[in-house]
């Protein structure tokens, strides 16, 4: 996975998209009363990231709102949540290239999260999108406030984009704002897709390793398609707003 250094001066911009990515995971359902946490890096080495402020919802944060936080600080913000500063402040430390960190409760990607065995099953191009890269971590201790708990995420994630974390939820690396919250909104029509096709016990019609991999493979070509869907969703929001 390739990822863009972003520049100091970028910071307006994402704030933007970052307060527009709350919102609009609000908009679609995702958002859980005042927790989850989205976050993304500001300074070219990774470290600076934006996170927003402890139990602020969703659909109220603006660009203003967002913390700006130092990964390499010792203490948990008193602005910030501690399961955020936790899983968010080491993922940034310990991946510098994970320019957006974005962490949710969506449904379908939950319920799947709290199977016993919750692979992403290749079954279809949503499904087989993430061939290859998603890693699992099944260690669930409850909340993640400890640093012990964000070292292992950091671990378990690697050079994947998605963490699929055990009787928890989901958490999506990307370059962008848009290139993640893209991942995340497929991510969760593959686990609906998947949950759907396991609940009358049939076998399912899995691909080959080939097929999948040519599928995830194909979706590269794709990839401008998420700013494009992102700036239509922001537009959406926009017109709510009115």
């Amino acid at each position: 996975m390739t990822y863009a250094a972003t520049l100091p001066d970028t910071e307006t911009v994402l704030r933007a998209d970052l307060a527009n990515a709350f919102r609009i995971c609000h908009m679609l359902g995702w958002s859980e009363s005042v927790g989850n946490h989205f976050s993304a890096a500001v300074s070219a080495d990774g470290q600076q990231f934006l996170l927003n402020a402890k139990w602020q919802h969703f659909d109220t944060i603006a660009p203003e709102d967002l913390l700006l936080l130092d990964s390499q600080s010792r203490e948990t913000p008193a602005t910030a949540d501690a399961s955020a500063w936790c899983v968010h402040g080491t993922l940034h430390r310990r991946l510098p290239e994970a320019r957006v960190v974005l962490h949710a409760h969506s449904p379908y990607a939950t319920a799947l999260a709290c199977l016993k065995d919750p692979t992403m099953v290749p079954i279809d191009n949503n499904t087989a999108r993430f061939y290859g890269r998603t890693a699992y971590d099944l260690s669930f201790g409850g909340i993640a406030d400890a640093t012990e708990e964000g070292e292992r995420l950091a671990d378990a994630i690697g050079d994947k984009s998605v963490l699929v974390m055990g009787n928890h939820g989901v958490t999506i690396v990307g370059d962008t704002v848009a290139e993640a919250f893209e991942d995340l909104y497929f991510f969760e029509k593959a686990a609906q897709t998947l949950i759907l096709a396991r609940s009358d016990g049939s076998p399912l019609a899995v691909l080959s390793d080939a097929v999948a991999q040519n599928t995830a493979d194909g979706w590269r070509a794709y990839r401008g398609m998420a700013q494009k869907h992102f700036e239509y969703l922001c537009s959406v929001l926009s017109q709510r707003q009115l």
